[in-house]
């Protein structure tokens, strides 16, 4: 398992009973989490002066519980980049910190070309991988169908200093832009896919992810330059195994020099050492 050692403004302090205890700066937050089903003693302090609890709700979506005055939005720090937080509806804060293993992947492999990079950013959400991505010096074109996502990814950009960067922000169903950059002839040398379970695009356009990855991946393929450096896949779908995507992966790039890794990313629980397993990532990394 892949995970990211260096998140000093974030911790996943314990977990027990179907709950997380994490501190997002000077934060502490209890969330709920599927994975979490053993029932560990409840011994750090901190469970007991949380500033906020999620509660989920028997019939779907839940609600915050304040214990403590928190700020309406605050920031936290990874490495130079800043990320702005608040507590959103179904348990997110705006931002998946398990992926800082994949943004310090990006920035290797994006330092290591002898070229600019230009970088496709699917399902961005708030820019994680985007800043990440151009803050090792490529270009990003970011693209969400939620407009306020990709606002807040600009929020991000701009506390981060990376405002001035050759960003392209767009609020856009993935799967259309993708087939329109196929028309139009345009090329990628890295695309990061970190697509949900389900979603609806702008116009209700419906996403399942095993109904609908494969075939976008044969359009993605269409995408990738010449001599391109990595094709990623993210999954947070609990039927949808590293192993699988990897599979796809395989086949997606058939032909091209390059090689597949496939695993699990996650979390250092400080109290105890254990990573909580948090998603899936393959990626594919061409050689030159």
């Amino acid at each position: 398992m892949r995970y990211c050692k260096n998140f000093k403004d974030y911790e996943l302090i314990d977990s027990s009973s179907g709950q997380r205890l994490e501190r997002w700066g000077n934060i502490i937050l209890i969330r709920p989490d599927p994975q979490v089903i053993w029932k560990t003693p409840k011994t750090d302090p901190r469970w007991k002066t949380a500033h906020a609890t999620y509660h989920r709700s028997k019939s779907g979506g839940g609600n915050w519980e304040y214990h403590k005055q928190i700020p309406e939005v605050w920031s936290i720090n990874f490495n130079d980049l800043k990320f702005n937080l608040k507590p959103m509806g179904f348990k997110h804060t705006g931002l998946f910190p398990e992926q800082a293993v994949n943004w310090e992947l990006y920035e290797k492999l994006i330092k290591k070309s002898e070229k600019q990079l230009n970088v496709l950013n699917l399902f961005a959400y708030t820019g994680g991988a985007t800043l990440a991505c151009a803050a090792a010096g490529a270009k990003v074109t970011h693209v969400d169908a939620s407009k306020g996502m990709v606002q807040w990814a600009k929020e991000n950009a701009n506390v981060s200093g990376l405002s001035d960067r050759p960003i392209r922000w767009l609020v856009d169903d993935c799967m259309k832009f993708v087939k329109r950059e196929i028309r139009r002839g345009n090329k990628y040398d890295g695309i990061i896919l970190d697509p949900p379970s389900y979603g609806r695009g702008p116009g209700g356009e419906v996403w399942q992810l095993e109904d609908c990855l494969y075939d976008f991946l044969l359009d993605i393929k269409e995408l990738l330059s010449d001599d391109a450096s990595f094709l990623l896949i993210n999954s947070y779908t609990a039927g949808l195994s590293p192993s699988v995507m990897g599979y796809m992966l395989a086949d997606i790039t058939k032909g091209r020099k390059g090689t597949i890794s496939c695993d699990e990313i996650g979390i250092i629980t400080s109290s105890n050492g254990q990573v909580l397993p948090c998603g899936a990532t393959s990626v594919w990394m061409g050689e030159k």
